[in-house]
């Protein structure tokens, strides 16, 4: 077995930019927010969405493309594009898409929520009455917290957190020592809201609110006694937030990350954010600050963080500005008082998130740490959240004397400390606490359950499409299976022991393991499915993804469609692949759909000459996914319910005409027209699956 694939060099015309395709992604989400069949609420709550996924995306892939460009790298994908070509079109595109965010903003979506009654004050509006009481709240909650800092020799501008709201403040006058320096930082302490709601007996509407930065520009006077301000700006700097962690050098990872992440909040600079009055003499002098230059400037038309905005529809009591709430169906098997260990015994059972309710992986796992026949039980975690009920039901099991095994993925970014206070915690009540295998993220998601029965050890096991984190379940799209089938539960438990002891690793008898057979075995079904096509039968293949990048899928995709297989690819977001080319591609149809829930199930489907193998998967076709981590692959063999994953996972997807964007060979992305007859595959599963 292999574990690293040669490095192939094809066509780099068969290639989209990844970056550009990312891009196009958060162009698709605000399309939502632009989109006036949403509920008003939720698209201002897609607005807050690209600002988040930009944040990333300047802290990771811009950091990543400035890297290359210092290190005079030539080309930055299997495009071959060069860094410096696509850091210029890459800024172009992030400095138009956030122009026409601001722009929905400003004159679409907050003048609409002003005539529903809610409403954001700008300064010049504060009544005499709500002047008072905001200058109240300023002496009494912000003035205690807030340390202004003058720049001159003994100080020297402050490191700034990494995007933290703050204000360069332009100042004329000496202060109490005879000092003028002209300028000072103020920074907005984190422990503060950046969105503060006004009595509604002071606004007369439902709800009225003012921003933190409103109320320290009118304010920020009286931090600087005897002195005139002349200017007050607000700024923020995204910084590189990619971890460090030299393989030859470590000895102990978990010691080496708590060293490295304190240093994240402060990477090198790769985006200034500045309100669009700051000016120019200001402006620069930022610039120059953080060591950028005047591509990586954002000056923006509004409060410099829109993903503050994120929390105003939790504030907000108008259900009918938000999607219908709904109650998580459960299957006909787990109704009233259910013994999981019974139900599993009777017939594998799926769960679809977040249409079906995760109560019942909880309950697995509650109902494990209190069987006193359970002697064992195994976890992975990669993203859970930091008060996750699972975790407390792992410590509780290991507290009670069962054998609790959970390998910890210190390494999940942004994530990392909440993966070590879990640690910590399972480790104090006796757990055994490892971290994978160092150099392969441990991204597979597994939990596995060791039960001493009437004839010997019994195991059952949960396997997903997505992270064991009771939040995200109510809003991410994944799969779920519970089972005790003998050769699924032996292949999770020889992974399991791949993960926290030594050894070469066993052939599995159905699950589809990276870095190890997950990239051979999907070029081996994509391959039998081409040879099928040649033979002149039927095929088809059907896929269903996060992103796709790897190059010798790809490749192997259009050596497919040149035989005559059908491919119908559903892919979320970046997608490198050139769809509908003549000669090339044009049996390979690529969509992607964008909704209410985030599209997160992986899903691979091959016709095989009538046999239709279906896999799930916690894996995307990325290069990472097959090499650089440990993931699993594992098939759906009870009929009825491959049935229902077709039906409900792909066939649903392919039929959506609501929230559909069908792509065409340049990357871009057309919205699938709306027939007279509406088909929504989320509403469907909403109400197929969902309770009344």
């Amino acid at each position: 077995m292999t574990i690293l694939s040669a490095p192939h060099e094809f066509p780099a015309d068969h290639f989209l930019n990844r970056e550009f395709s990312l891009l196009a992604f958060n162009r698709r989400v605000l399309a939502q927010a632009a989109d006036d069949r949403v509920p008003l609420l939720e698209r201002l709550r897609f607005l807050c969405i690209v600002s988040s996924n930009l944040d990333e995306f300047f802290e990771i892939r811009v950091a990543g493309i400035k890297e290359q460009i210092k290190l005079r790298s030539h080309a930055t994908g299997a495009d071959r594009l060069g860094a410096q070509e696509v850091f210029r079109r890459v800024i172009r595109e992030a400095h138009d898409l956030i122009e026409d965010q601001y722009k929905l903003l400003n004159d679409v979506i907050l003048p609409a929520l002003r005539k529903e009654g809610i409403v954001f004050y700008k300064r010049s509006e504060w009544t005499e009455a709500q002047e008072a009481w905001i200058h109240d709240y300023f002496r009494r909650e912000v003035i205690p917290v807030l340390t202004p800092i003058g720049l001159d020799p003994a100080h020297p501008f402050p490191r700034v957190l990494n995007k933290s709201l703050n204000f360069a403040v332009e100042l004329e006058g000496k202060d109490a020592f005879g000092r003028n320096s002209g300028a000072a930082i103020v920074q907005a302490p984190r422990a503060l809201p950046r969105v503060i709601k006004l009595p509604r007996e002071l606004t007369n509407v439902d709800h009225g609110f003012v921003f933190l930065s409103s109320i320290l520009h009118r304010h920020v006077g009286d931090l600087f006694s005897g002195m005139t301000v002349l200017g007050c700006y607000q700024f923020r700097v995204t910084r590189n937030s990619d971890l460090f962690v030299d393989d030859e050098e470590v000895k102990n990872l978990r010691t080496a990350l708590q060293g490295e992440l304190p240093q994240r909040h402060f990477g090198d600079g790769v985006r200034l954010e500045v309100a669009d009055n700051c000016s120019v003499v200001m402006t620069d002098f930022l610039l120059q600050q953080f060591g950028l230059g005047r591509d990586d400037l954002y000056q923006v038309p509004g409060i410099v963080n829109l993903v503050r905005l994120m929390s105003v529809p939790d504030q907000v009591e108008r259900p009918d500005l938000k999607f219908p709430s709904f109650q998580p169906g459960l299957p006909k098997q787990l109704t009233g008082r259910y013994d999981m260990f019974d139900s599993i015994k009777k017939g594998d059972i799926l769960l679809h998130h977040p249409f079906q309710s995760f109560t019942p992986v909880i309950e697995f796992l509650k109902q494990a740490s209190e069987d006193p026949n359970v002697v064992a039980i195994k976890m992975t975690v990669y993203r859970t959240g930091t008060d996750s009920v699972l975790m407390e039901h792992l410590l509780r099991a290991a507290q009670k004397g069962k054998e609790v095994t959970v390998v910890v993925e210190l390494m999940a970014r942004f994530d990392e400390e909440a993966n070590l206070s879990i640690a910590a915690r399972l480790e104090e009540v006796g757990a055994h606490v490892v971290y994978g295998v160092f150099g392969y993220k441990t991204h597979a998601k597994l939990m596995l359950v060791l039960r001493r029965e009437e004839h010997g050890y019994r195991r059952y096991v949960h396997l997903g499409t997505g992270n064991y984190h009771p939040r995200t379940t109510r809003f991410y799209t994944d799969f779920g299976l519970l089972t005790c089938n003998d050769e699924i539960t032996d292949d999770v438990n020889e992974v399991f022991k791949q993960l926290t002891g030594l050894g070469k690793a066993s052939a599995l008898k159905h699950l589809w393991q990276a870095p190890f057979s997950l990239h051979s075995n999907m070029m081996e079904a994509i391959r039998t499915e081409t040879e099928i096509a040649r033979a002149g039968r039927k095929t088809h293949i059907i896929a269903k993804m996060n992103s796709l990048l790897e190059p010798e899928i790809i490749e192997a995709l259009y050596e497919a469609s040149q035989a005559g297989v059908n491919v119908d690819l559903i892919v979320r977001g970046v997608c490198c692949l050139r769809p509908g080319v003549p000669g090339l591609s044009e049996n390979i149809r690529v969509r992607s759909v964008i909704g209410r829930f985030l599209e997160h199930h992986r899903i691979y489907y091959f016709h095989s000459d009538g046999a239709e193998k279906l896999y799930l998967a916690s894996a995307d076709w990325m290069e990472r996914n097959f090499f650089r981590r440990i993931e699993v692959c594992f098939p759906v063999l009870e009929p009825k319910l491959k049935r229902r994953v077709i039906k409900e996972g792909l066939r649903s997807y392919l039929a959506d005409n609501c929230q559909a964007w069908d792509m065409d060979d340049a990357g871009q992305y057309r919205m699938k027209p709306t027939r007279r007859v509406r088909t929504c595959a989320q509403d469907l599963l909403l109400g197929e699956l969902a309770e009344e």
